[in-house]
């Protein structure tokens, strides 16, 4: 998920906020309103309101903290770690590559609940030294901030411990079923197949608790157990892609005869001359023979139609140094995490410093619905 709104690097990390953010930040602002309103209404509608927005930002940069947990032990583990982003339903670190051992898969995992719960612990300790106790309800503005915070955090430990795909608990599962079978796949296959359980139960308990009289919470619960149950399925599609791919390399469905075209063409010819009348979208441009770039409609459209046969193919292409490249002992797995990644639909495949071949999305796609035809 990418960030809409960038705030800065924390450990070199971009932290960012999407959009659907924006929405549930105004909601848990207004929640928290309505809640420190009904509970002190002698308090007055402007610091009613100052703790509401200072206790949501509180709680996002809890958030935060528990998305970097996250990334640190990724980070440790040799992992990298792109960014972390916000979003509607709290925050989601975007680790490049997955663990390579249950051990990390585990300690990547747990750490985030943890991490919570100490937060939410220490929250409760802070208001317990302002005066508050669990049997009275908390007197100041400042206590009932750190109250609110300490038993939502360690709600959202507990939450995160759910044991389905892609919650944190569902990857400590993952992490146990690994270290107990020695098989990621069949690991992830049982987590995401656990998360699709979870999700359902979200879903209809959501539905009759609205039906029920529990209004908007009962959409909500729904609503988490809709997007719980997209997240488990993304997930088993992509450990039956790893799995169908694995030991297969880029060289091994890479084309090596390259379609070319001189870059002295214009966008005029390269169009109906080559794209139109072969139904290729991709060409590897050469200036005296040797490779210099590549050109596909996406570079053709950013050119005014107008403008095509005054554009030559060399002026409109991609030079190769701007290419992101695979080479033909890469994983053909992780080229098509880099072409997903990326969104794009072909690599130049490089070695010893020249240009041996394409590897494409179609191609990939190709080889796994055969080999899921002949049931290999």
């Amino acid at each position: 998920m990418e960030a809409q709104i960038k705030l800065g690097r924390i450990l070199g990390i971009q932290i960012g906020l999407h959009y659907s953010w924006l929405i549930i930040a105004v909601l848990i602002s207004l929640s928290l309103a309505a809640h420190f309103s009904a509970q002190n209404p002698d308090w007055g509608f402007g610091i009613i309101w100052l703790m509401a927005i200072s206790t949501a930002i509180l709680f996002f940069a809890a958030i935060v903290v528990h998305e970097l947990s996250h990334a640190a032990v990724a980070l440790r583990n040799g992992l990298p770690v792109r960014a972390i982003t916000l979003f509607a339903l709290g925050g989601v670190a975007q680790i490049e590559k997955e663990p390579q051992s249950a051990k990390v898969e585990f300690w990547m995992a747990i750490v985030g609940p943890i991490t919570s719960a100490v937060i939410g612990i220490g929250f409760l300790t802070l208001a317990t030294f302002l005066g508050w106790t669990p049997a009275t309800d908390a007197a100041t503005p400042l206590m009932a901030m750190m109250v609110w915070l300490g038993y939502i955090n360690i709600a959202l430990a507990v939450f995160n411990m759910i044991p389905g795909f892609p919650m944190d608990g569902g990857r400590v599962l993952r992490a146990v079923i690994w270290w107990i079978t020695g098989n990621p796949g069949r690991a992830t296959r049982g987590a995401s197949i656990a998360g699709q359980v979870i999700a359902f139960i979200f879903i209809i308990g959501g539905l009759i608790g609205f039906f029920r009289g529990l209004g908007f919470g009962g959409l909500w619960i729904a609503f988490i157990g809709w997007f719980l149950l997209n997240a488990a399925k993304a997930t088993y599609v992509q450990a039956e892609v790893t799995d169908g791919l694995e030991g297969v390399r880029v060289g091994d469905l890479m084309g090596r005869e390259c379609a070319t075209i001189d870059g002295r063409d214009n966008l005029q010819t390269v169009v109906s001359d080559h794209m139109l009348r072969t139904g290729r979208r991709c060409f590897i441009v050469t200036e005296s023979s040797e490779p210099v770039g590549m050109i596909t409609p996406s570079e053709i459209t950013a050119v005014e139609e107008r403008k095509w046969p005054f554009t030559l193919a060399s002026d409109a292409m991609k030079p190769l140094s701007q290419l992101h490249t695979a080479w033909p002992d890469m994983p053909a797995s992780e080229a098509l995490d880099l072409l997903g990644k990326h969104d794009i639909n072909q690599l130049p495949v490089i070695a010893d410093g020249r240009l041996a071949g394409i590897i494409s999305r179609d191609v990939i796609l190709r080889y796994l619905v055969t080999r899921k035809e002949l049931r290999k």
